[in-house]
């Protein structure tokens, strides 16, 4: 069981015309990396997520309410937005329906935005009398969470009653503070707690998605055993064998030397597509900063899926501006699913297909498109996996996460923060009336307002 990386393509030698991260930088960026190292591994007290793999006490937990709540549910609805919403999402489209094909499991429903249309749509769907709903909230006011939650308490007291619709809910929230913390001590709900050293879009395997997985049958165990193999691998300060510090150097050469500012990650198997869209989140929330010089620095993340954006947005990647780098993601393993029959053998067009399979056909298209990339110049890189299994989505997960911690440093942000989204919140609390908000208030009253020069 193994997670490996190539960099061939992001190399000199490997790409024409003299692109490529040179040997001569890419030994500087060794004594960069081995300051990153130090820097991120010190801090295991204040960056919970680098213990989670280990944390035998929050996943017993995990796994008691799991048990508790066995049998009761056809449907776990997950209330939550951003990290905590995406990792549970992920989990359940790499793993889910693996796990659902060997065990009667609840399925998982996530409602992770307040567009009033879907939260109908959900409620008219769901027989709330067999609905376990999970609120999903570290700091236990999030307000599009918490309208969510408002909304479905009401309608599980409706359909159930006050009384049995505490039964229904699970809060998973800071363990000291915040609303959620507050109700569930006065009401006796159930809660897990995400650790207050966790950051939201680092909690992936904490509570936030070990729960919901655990509940769809994912084998979490196995999850977090992936994951501390990463954690035990990253030890090492040589970058060549350590894959989190090797992926985040090669990024941050590539965007900060060779002006390859968009990085793609690009998975050739269908049920990675929501990791590339929880590592999207995990990127740019964590290095879109303003550095301490006052700087605005930070790669932009975008989400592709092998084969299909082929016949999208590979146009872009290998004719546009020489402004990216594409990650792929392979599986092994695949090479004898899905035979392709032998028919129309007369028809060029289909006939040599016969007797390959599609695993076969889109591991061939992603080595193409590589191959194409590198052609032009276009750098590129490879994250294998063995198989696609729990432990090897665990070991992605955290490898992605660490990498990102690690990007941090190189970058010199704080890659635990999110401060560029606190004045649109500050905005719209003031908006909505909430207590505390007058400057806000007072700000937004000052903007300039629409200008009817400009409205068409």
């Amino acid at each position: 069981m193994t997670l490996s990386l190539d960099l061939t393509n992001m190399m000199a030698g490997a790409l024409p015309d003299g692109a490529g991260i040179s040997a001569t930088e890419w030994a500087a960026a060794q004594l960069r990396f081995a300051q990153a190292h130090a820097a991120v591994h010190r801090r295991t007290d204040d960056l919970g997520f680098l213990t989670l793999p280990e944390n035998r006490a929050l996943h017993a937990a995990t796994q008691q309410v799991v048990a508790d709540v066995r049998g009761r549910f056809d449907d776990v609805l997950l209330l939550g937005i951003g990290g905590s919403a995406l990792g549970p999402i992920a989990l359940r489209t790499s793993l889910g329906a693996a796990a659902a094909a060997h065990a009667a499991v609840p399925r998982l429903q996530v409602l992770d935005n307040v567009d009033p249309a879907s939260m109908a749509a959900m409620l008219a769907r769901l027989e709330l009398t067999r609905t376990l709903v999970l609120v999903v909230s570290k700091s236990g006011g999030t307000v599009e969470t918490m309208a969510q939650y408002l909304i479905v308490r009401d309608a599980l007291a409706a359909a159930v009653g006050e009384a049995e619709a505490r039964r229904h809910l699970i809060f998973i929230t800071d363990p000291e503070v915040g609303a959620l913390r507050r109700i569930a001590r006065a009401e006796g709900i159930v809660t897990l707690d995400v650790p207050a050293n966790v950051g939201g879009r680092f909690s992936v395997l904490s509570p936030v998605g070990l729960l919901p997985a655990a509940l769809i049958g994912i084998d979490t165990d196995a999850l977090l055993a992936g994951a501390a193999h990463v954690m035990q691998a990253s030890t090492s300060v040589t970058l060549m064998q350590n894959v989190a510090g090797a992926f985040a150097t090669a990024q941050w050469l590539a965007d900060t030397s060779h002006d390859r500012r968009i990085q793609v990650l690009m998975p050739y198997a269908d049920p990675l597509r929501d990791v590339a869209l929880w590592f999207v989140q995990l990127w740019a929330e964590s290095l879109g900063k303003r550095r301490p010089d006052g700087r605005s620095v930070g790669p932009t993340p975008v989400p592709a899926l092998g084969a299909t954006d082929q016949h999208a947005q590979v146009q872009l990647f290998m004719e546009g501006p020489l402004d990216k780098t594409v990650t792929f993601v392979t599986v092994g393993g695949r090479d004898g699913a899905g035979r392709i029959p032998s028919r129309h053998a007369d028809i060029p067009e289909l006939g040599y297909l016969g007797g390959h399979t599609l695993g076969e056909l889109i591991d061939i298209e992603q080595r193409a498109t590589a191959g194409a990339l590198a052609a032009r110049g276009r750098f590129n890189a490879t994250l294998h996996l063995d198989t696609l299994d729990a432990w090897h989505v665990g070991a992605l997960l955290q490898t992605l996460a660490l990498a990102t911690a690690y990007a941090g440093v190189l970058y010199e942000v704080d890659a635990f923060n999110q401060p560029g989204v606190e004045l649109g919140k500050q905005f719209a609390y003031a908006l909505l009336g909430r207590t505390g908000s007058e400057a806000a208030r007072t700000e937004w009253d000052a903007l300039p307002k629409p200008d009817p020069r400009w409205q068409i």
